[in-house]
């Protein structure tokens, strides 16, 4: 067991030494505030204050653990290892140049994001205004690599210590936000894509509408047979995000009393998980979000219990409280939908801190590592051209044994249409990912 000492033991220091060594590592440990307790044990330790007793091994801190309140601090850097850590100290028996403690749960639990700032047109935080984005990091799992750093420096003083066996992960995630591109959605629907297409001049959308709807062609977004296939192919066991939602100006999937639909998510949920995809009008109204919810459960016959907000709209607390009340137990919403990496600073999950409320909570945060519509959508990068940036994802997660999570969207597996391009590529990173490893937990 790894004896840590610390002059105040505190809810925000317990839950990041908890994810850190408990969950990161396996590394058991204990506090203590005894000085005396401390230099009497003769077993792996460290000292994690403002300054050392002797020669143990000493991270100096900062006050952050310490406080209670959310406090816009001024933010320092310096270099360490090529990476712009945060929170520097100024001891030079501190292991660590800077609070590497503090910097971890400054990053978990998006402390920034408490704090007034710029939103964009959907009311979430941008990713080129977090610290990650404005000093280079975004795209490197530093709380990962720092967790590893960590326990070299406690491996070289104690080689026996006991640690837990990490491996590599791939998850493949999928938001159905739009299941088909014509069928299903009603006659009002199906008139108005047909008046807009005519509009526009565009007579191959219409041939293709009425194809489809005739039953000659497979609806372009129906691309779920190709999905399962590959799933089986490759041993993958994806997770599936339902926007389960009445219609609106951000919420456009197939009706929910839509039999077609009700039974493509059946038939979804018998062989893989499914959760629910809030929708964009449920974020800010909790009885919405509650017949959401509902509606999935009782279609799939099935509890729902994990989530990802359609288009990522995160609020922080608000929207993880909103989940909790409701008995959702996992969220894998936290990612940037303008940028690939790293949004917690991390490719692993962990329990959501509320940081208003000073608490851990049961909420377990999946972060997700790339989107093909960022790349897509919003960098403009050919899908010729995108092996090399997911290449660049994989390994960085692959360097820390981490788990690399990926959104696809259905629409963009098809290989008839402009959208599907993107179904290259996804098979390309797959290939990537298995044939580099060969002990590659899949989830």
């Amino acid at each position: 067991m790894l004896l840590i000492y610390s002059y105040k033991k505190t809810k925000r220091l317990k839950y990041t030494f908890d994810t850190i060594f408990q969950e990161f590592l396996g590394i058991d440990y204990q506090i203590t505030t005894d000085k005396n307790e401390f230099l009497r044990y003769q077993n792996s330790k460290m000292n994690y204050s403002s300054n050392p007793f002797s020669q143990e091994i000493f991270f100096c801190s900062n006050e952050l653990l310490f406080e209670t309140d959310i406090i816009n601090h001024e933010i320092h850097f310096v270099e360490y290892e090529g990476i712009n850590a945060f929170f520097p100290v100024y001891n030079d028996k501190s292991k660590m140049p800077f609070d590497v403690f503090a910097a971890i749960f400054y990053l978990l639990t998006r402390y920034e994001e408490y704090l007034p700032y710029k939103k964009d047109t959907h009311g979430r935080f941008i990713a080129k205004e977090s610290i990650a984005y404005k000093n280079g990091f975004l795209n490197k799992p530093v709380v990962n690599i720092w967790a590893y750093k960590i326990r070299d420096i406690l491996l070289e003083r104690y080689p026996d210590i006991s640690l837990k066996k990490r491996t590599f992960e791939f998850v493949p995630t999928y938001d159905i936000d739009i299941a088909f591109s014509y069928r299903g959605k009603g006659l009002m629907r199906s008139l108005g894509g047909y008046f807009k297409s005519l509009s526009r001049g565009d007579f191959k959308n219409i041939i293709m509408r009425t194809k489809v709807l005739w039953g000659l062609e497979t609806d372009p977004y129906n691309t779920f047979s190709y999905q399962i296939n590959l799933h089986k192919q490759y041993s993958l066991t994806p997770k599936y995000f339902v926007l389960f939602a009445k219609y609106g100006p951000y919420d456009k999937n197939i009706p929910i009393s839509n039999r077609r639909f009700q039974t493509l998510i059946k038939h979804l949920a018998d062989y893989t998980e499914i959760g629910i995809h809030p929708s964009y009008a449920s974020n800010s109204n909790n009885e919405l979000l509650k017949s959401e919810i509902t509606n999935l459960s009782q279609t799939i016959n099935r509890e729902i219990t994990f989530s990802r907000q359609h288009y990522l709209k995160l609020s922080l607390p608000t929207t993880y409280r909103n989940l909790i009340n409701l008995d959702i137990h996992e969220d894998y919403t936290m990612g940037y939908a303008s940028e690939p990496g790293f949004r917690a600073g991390t490719c692993d999950s962990y329990m959501f801190f509320d940081l208003d409320l000073n608490i851990p909570t049961n909420l377990r945060v999946h972060p997700f590592s790339l989107m093909e519509g960022t790349l897509k959508d919003y960098k403009n990068i050919a899908p010729d051209n995108a092996i090399h940036h997911i290449k660049q994802l994989v390994d960085a997660v692959k360097n820390v044994d981490g788990t690399f999570i990926t959104l696809w969207h259905n629409q963009s597996l098809n290989d008839n249409i402009e959208e599907g391009k993107w179904r290259k590529p996804y098979e390309e990173m797959i290939q990537y990912i298995l044939s580099s490893d060969d002990n590659i937990n899949k989830k």
